[in-house]
């Protein structure tokens, strides 16, 4: 028998995207999983069904906020992969209560189970203290928790991620297609050149949602990884707007070919403040924390990645070719 057949991994945020690919590796490495679900309908559609019938996956009901939930979770795991995370808030759903709230307390429940429990945590590339961008200030709160936790952690820091069905490929081709406001050309946020006059658009690594599913699978039985920060991007740089070109060339039919016109971050970023204050937030497709982010680039030189877990993130281009069919 092997080690991960012996093992079982808690995980939150498991029907979400990232969560969804993680959940399949763990199954296909022979391990067990306990995932927190508010519901089972949509776990049970979107997971592996024969899994949860044969007990493979345990569904655990309850959310963050409900620490009996989160001590049932995390009994009898070797392991906790945490995952939840918003990028935009709703009423509901504050970036205070799910990524800072939400990491104490799954934190707190593994810390109860076992002191020296092993622990990933799944944050983002680029963020630090930011009181205009509350998904970066709170995902780096969070991450500090983490730090100070006592726990046996690794940090994980994607960038862009893509991926069928992912949230961000599916604006990004609603947008190709003409099928997502603005309509008639690809937006993106600019900023000011830093050397010449004018502005530039960002640039970005897009990284495949596989390879990050490999490396929250592999961090988690991998004493090498242990209080280790990993960032991830793909291998392939390309500037904001030739990315949502490499979309639309890889799709069939291929769409007609639109401009792509880039909104200057700081003037987004204004106008997403003053809708806030207004209550009209709800009615732009960002926020001000999305525009502050949005006109930064997004990449890494993977040199964590590539020297513990043993590989290069695949291409943006290549791997989007995989599942281009299917979009």
């Amino acid at each position: 028998m092997s080690t991960a057949d012996t093992h079982t991994v808690a995980i939150t945020g498991g029907t979400g995207f990232v969560g969804r690919h993680v959940i399949a590796r763990l199954l296909e490495d022979g391990y067990r999983v306990r995932a927190l679900t508010r519901s089972a309908d949509k776990a049970r559609k979107v997971l592996d069904a024969d899994a949860i019938d044969d007990g493979r996956i345990t569904l655990c009901d309850g959310t963050l906020d409900d620490p009996d939930a989160l001590r049932h979770l995390v009994k009898g795991c070797d392991a906790c992969i945490h995952l939840v995370g918003i990028i935009r808030e709703t009423k509901n759903q504050t970036f205070e209560k799910v990524h800072v709230d939400g990491t104490r307390a799954i934190v707190e429940a593994c810390r109860q189970h076992d002191p020296d429990m092993r622990y990933v945590h799944m944050s983002a590339l680029g963020v630090g203290p930011d009181k205009r961008a509350g998904y970066r200030d709170t995902k780096h709160r969070a991450g500090q928790i983490v730090q100070k936790s006592g726990l046996r952690w690794t940090i994980v820091k994607p960038g862009l991620i893509h991926g069928h069905n992912g949230e961000f490929t599916e604006m990004a081709v609603e947008w190709v297609r003409g099928k997502a406001p603005p309509y008639l050309f690809l937006p993106y946020f600019s900023r000011w050149k830093s050397e010449g006059f004018g502005f530039e658009a960002p640039t970005v690594a897009p990284v495949f949602v596989e390879d990050v599913a490999r490396v929250f699978v592999e961090a988690q039985s991998d004493e090498r990884t242990i209080k280790k920060t990993y960032e991830i991007c793909g291998s392939q740089r390309v500037l904001f707007p030739e990315m949502l070109k490499v979309y639309a060339r890889n799709l069939t039919p291929r769409p007609k070919d639109r401009p792509a016109i880039g909104l200057p971050w700081f003037v987004a970023a204004f106008q997403a403040r003053v809708a806030k204050l207004i209550g009209l937030g709800g009615l732009l497709p960002f926020d001000e924390g999305m525009a502050v982010m949005g006109g930064r680039d997004s990449v890494s030189d993977n040199e964590g990645v590539i020297a513990d877990f043993g590989f290069t993130p695949a291409e943006f281009e290549g791997s989007l070719q995989t599942y281009a069919d299917r979009l």
